[in-house]
């Protein structure tokens, strides 16, 4: 009988044609299915009849109460190497198998400099006056010179500094694990974390989310800010304290600040994010990219055809 596999969390219905999803014809059907993640009631109905579910990371969670509702799952696969979306523990107990693919590594510094060009130089204020047949709002910030300062400086951070230094940017950095020896092997000043956040213009945050970083970027910290300073976050919202940043924002204790991720995804409609004016907000595009995807379908199918051959790769625990 037909194995059933489902690829969820394809919010933008597009996860059909990056691949040839036709290579698993052999071994089941392939589902898509593009709704946001819902109670467990919901998730548990809408995806009972599947023993394959491909995941996107850090989108729907599947917790130990979620599992136990899914007694034909027999492998989940997400799209990465790490998802704390997904509950390793609950999953080994269940006899559920976990898989992961590579990332594309390059999507989300790029996506970062691409918010910090934008919201330097107001692009999108600029280009929607320019459409309402208007000219000129004012002026746009400058970057060469100025300071750039990292908050965890791994292979994204390093990256982002990169691109800092080719702009002529002084790059500062700082994380708990960060020596002065490892920054100044990629030409990077190491500083204390109060002197990052004071000497920043651009404050950008590139830690992996845990209990260790939850909340690092506090009210605290954000006091230490210029307010002439941006913050751009493209890590994981809830590094960031999201009242703390509303506050400071209302406030103008900074300039701005460009976000591409969230406490609870999708945004709330209502949130201050989609209508403060001093934001550049986008929906956490980060990995977002073509090549990004096509990467993590590609793989995925792999993942599925060995599994179902009896040899499973890319085992995540």
């Amino acid at each position: 009988m037909a194995v059933q596999i489902a690829v969820i969390d394809d919010w933008q219905d597009v996860a059909r044609n990056v691949v040839d999803w036709s290579e698993l014809e052999d071994v089941g059907q392939v589902s898509f299915i593009h709704d946001y993640p819902a109670d467990h009631e919901t998730l548990a109905q809408r995806l009972e009849a599947f023993e394959v579910i491909c995941v996107m990371r850090e989108r729907t969670r599947f917790d130990e109460d979620l599992l136990r509702r899914l007694p034909r799952l027999k492998l989940l696969v997400t799209g990465g190497m790490r998802n704390a979306a997904l509950d390793f523990k609950a999953a080994a107990a269940l006899g559920i198998q976990v898989c992961g693919t590579d990332s594309y590594k390059h999507a989300a510094p790029e996506l970062t400099w691409a918010l910090i060009m934008a919201a330097t130089r107001n692009l999108v204020a600029e280009a929607n006056a320019l459409r309402a047949g208007q000219w000129q709002q004012g002026l746009g910030g400058d970057l060469h010179g100025k300071t750039l300062a990292i908050v965890g400086l791994g292979s994204i951070g390093q990256r982002v500094a990169q691109f800092g230094q080719v702009f002529g940017m002084r790059v500062i950095a700082w994380s708990e694990n960060l020596t002065a020896e490892r920054a100044a092997q990629v030409g990077v000043t190491y500083v204390s974390k109060q002197e990052l956040f004071e000497q920043a213009d651009v404050l950008s945050v590139h830690l992996v989310l845990s209990d260790r970083s939850r909340g690092l970027v506090d009210a605290k910290a954000l006091s230490w800010m210029k307010p002439t300073a941006l913050l751009v976050n493209t890590a994981r919202g809830p590094i960031v304290d999201e009242a703390a940043l509303v506050k400071a924002l209302q406030k103008r204790q900074l300039a701005g600040a460009a976000l591409d991720v969230f406490d609870v995804e999708p945004l709330p409609p209502h949130h201050p994010f989609r209508t403060l004016e001093n934001v550049l907000a986008t929906p956490h595009v980060g990995y977002v990219s073509q090549q990004n995807y096509h990467l993590f379908f590609a793989q995925m199918i792999e993942d599925i055809r060995a599994w179902a051959a009896g040899e499973p790769i890319r085992l995540l625990h």
